[in-house]
């Protein structure tokens, strides 16, 4: 991927931005800028040499920027865009990494200029830590990026943002609409988050649970550390997706339970089964 020619900014220097200015670092742009509203944090990443310049103020950047990679939270990418839609160069493309979709598109796209290009991106990569001190430069390899072009975008500017997120390591670039997007992220991603939040929960007191708990515990809850300011956000603006995927888990397991009532043996083989088959399927794409 030949990014010499691009002067790209990345908004937001936590754990998903950093990780972003780590991993382009080394496909060479031009120059690699960074926004953010803390000063030691961009101070940090100039030392670590992971960004060229750091901005409090967007203006610079924005007006000499040809890819502008915004990583905050979805109404905070909203908001930046809206806020600075004078601001960013003619022809810019201007892409995200929230984890939520239709609303997004749906609030940004009345107002773009129509000389920029706006393509929702998605990478499915994380850790539990969040802020610059957690990135890394390794995390988006062998994952999965999805973006979700719609009518008008450019198909240079799709095939472009596509070789980056693969240029940086990643294994699958998928494309969707928003709507797919956010139905299959409430199924794949969210209900996990809030089965596993739940599941911690059904214990009130966790003194001294430690010592009785075995790998399928920790493997089940491990995503119930979740960052507690932005995963509210992402739930409350996929409501009814989210919604919809509570119910089938809720129809799910109260068959389990009824059949554990019932002491329905041959229900609960076959639904163990059917579920073990389909994980290793899952797996054969993991």
């Amino acid at each position: 991927m030949d990014c010499t020619d691009f002067n790209i900014t990345i908004v937001g220097l936590g754990l998903i931005g950093g990780s972003f200015a780590m991993a382009l670092r080394e496909l060479k742009p031009k120059n690699i800028w960074a926004i953010d509203i803390d000063k030691n944090t961009l101070r940090a990443a100039e030392k670590m040499n992971i960004i060229d310049k750091g901005y409090t103020n967007p203006e610079i950047p924005l007006r000499s920027s040809d890819i502008v990679i915004i990583a905050v939270y979805p109404q905070k990418t909203i908001n930046f865009v809206k806020n600075n839609m004078n601001l960013f160069k003619s022809g810019a493309i201007i892409t995200d990494t929230a984890g939520i979709k239709s609303k997004l598109i749906h609030d940004i796209m009345p107002v773009l200029r129509k000389d920029l290009d706006f393509i929702g991106g998605h990478p499915m990569a994380g850790k539990e830590e969040s802020g610059l001190k957690a990135a890394s430069k390794d995390m988006f390899k062998n994952a999965n990026y999805i973006l979700t072009p719609i009518n008008g975008n450019k198909e240079e500017n799709i095939n472009l943002v596509t070789e980056i997120a693969r240029g940086m390591g990643c294994k699958r670039v998928v494309h969707l609409t928003p709507k797919e997007h956010d139905d299959i992220i409430a199924y794949t991603s969210q209900l996990p988050h809030v089965i596993a939040v739940s599941l911690i929960d059904c214990n009130n007191s966790i003194d001294g649970i430690s010592q009785f708990i075995g790998g399928g515990f920790k493997d089940t809850t491990r995503v119930a550390t979740v960052n507690v300011e932005l995963w509210p956000e992402l739930l409350l603006n996929n409501k009814e997706n989210i919604i919809s995927k509570i119910e089938d888990f809720e129809r799910n397991i109260k068959e389990i339970k009824t059949a554990i009532i019932n002491n329905d043996e041959g229900f609960l083989k076959e639904r163990f089964e059917d579920a073990t088959k389909k994980r290793k399927e899952i797996g054969k794409g993991v």
